[in-house]
Formats: structure tokens, sequence, C-alpha cells
């Protein structure tokens, strides 16, 4: 599957186990293992995530009182999206410009929809549960810093040529946003 077609288009993969079945069966196949490996997924993310939050919580505790967003901002990223990780990077092992761009563009699409969703979350929650006696806006310096990786983010992708240069610009954004934060939660600067 990773010799190219003359139009420089890769071949699909298809599992072994279905190789041999007709080009409809394969599809409904492929579809039920998918719906059932997503079904199983979605009942470990049920099963694992509020120990998970526990954990993250605990550790912050333990390694200091303000430490708590910086150890969930590295931790729990890298723990949500390991397998979106290992899938990118198998993609972009096989080296060939139609799995890099697909990698990209899963892990893009990824951040995108983690940092839109849980702020359009976030968002919610303040508007129906905000007021006097509900949630308290106390994240202004993280919201800058998301929104502000979104914006360089979507600069990259309109780019038509990715070098390694970009590539390590992009990778640098991690710990920038996270410097980021702590400048902008110094008492100089003021936000919360």
């Amino acid at each position: 599957a990773e010799d190219e077609g003359s139009d420089g288009e890769e071949e699909e993969e298809v599992p072994e186990d279905l190789q041999h079945l007709p080009p409809h069966v394969q599809q409904r196949r492929i579809k039920v293992r998918a719906a059932w490996m997503m079904g199983i997924g979605t009942a470990l993310v049920v099963l694992f995530s509020d120990p998970m939050v526990d954990v993250i919580s605990k550790t912050g505790e333990i390694i200091g009182g303000g430490a708590a967003f910086y150890v969930s901002f590295i931790l729990a990223p890298l723990a949500s999206n390991a397998s979106e990780l290992i899938a990118a990077y198998n993609y972009a092992g096989k080296k060939t410009k139609k799995t890099i761009t697909i990698s990209f563009a899963a892990l893009v699409g990824a951040a995108c929809m983690n940092n839109t969703f849980c702020l359009g979350i976030f968002l919610a929650l303040l508007f129906f549960r905000g007021g006097p006696n509900g949630l308290v806006w106390e994240f202004s310096a993280e919201t800058i810093s998301i929104l502000l990786v979104q914006l360089v983010m979507a600069y990259f992708t309109h780019k038509r040529v990715l070098r390694m240069r970009d590539g390590l610009l992009v990778a640098l954004l991690y710990p920038l946003s996270i410097l980021l934060v702590a400048v902008l939660e110094l008492p100089a600067v003021g936000l919360n």
C-alpha cells in the first residue's frame, strides 16, 4: 500500500482479513468495525476521564497551589490526544506528500476542534451559569493564549508549502503559549 500509483495518489489500505471480500462487503464491514471501535473508545473515555481529572488536579495540588493550570495545560493534551499524535506519526512515517499532508491536517483539525470545543463549552457554562452567584471568568490569560495560537496556526494552514522552520515554529507554539500565560498572569500585567 506504500507504492504510489501512476497519478501520484496512494492506494487506500484495506485490512488484510477483508481483502478477499467484494468491495461492498468490505465497506460494510469497515463501517461496522469503525462504529464498534468508536463505541469502545467512547466507553473508555467515559470510564477514565473523571479519574484522569482527579489525578491531574491532585498532581497540581502536590506541585503547588498556582501550578494546577500549568500541570493540566501540559498533561491533559498529551493524555487526551495521544492517539492523534500516534496516527499522525504513522502517516508521516510513510513519507509521501499525501500522507504528510493528511498527518498535518489531522493534527491541525484536532487542535482547532479541541480549542474551539473547550472554549465554546466554557463560554456556554458562563452564559448559562454566570451571574453574581455562578461561575466567574478567571481565564483571560489562558483564553488570549489559545486564541493567539489558533491565529498563528490559521496562518500556517494557509501556506501552500511548509518548510522545516515552519514545523519548528509550530512546535514552539506550545511552550510559548505556556510562557505567554505566565507573563500575562504576572502582577504587573494583571490578567487572571
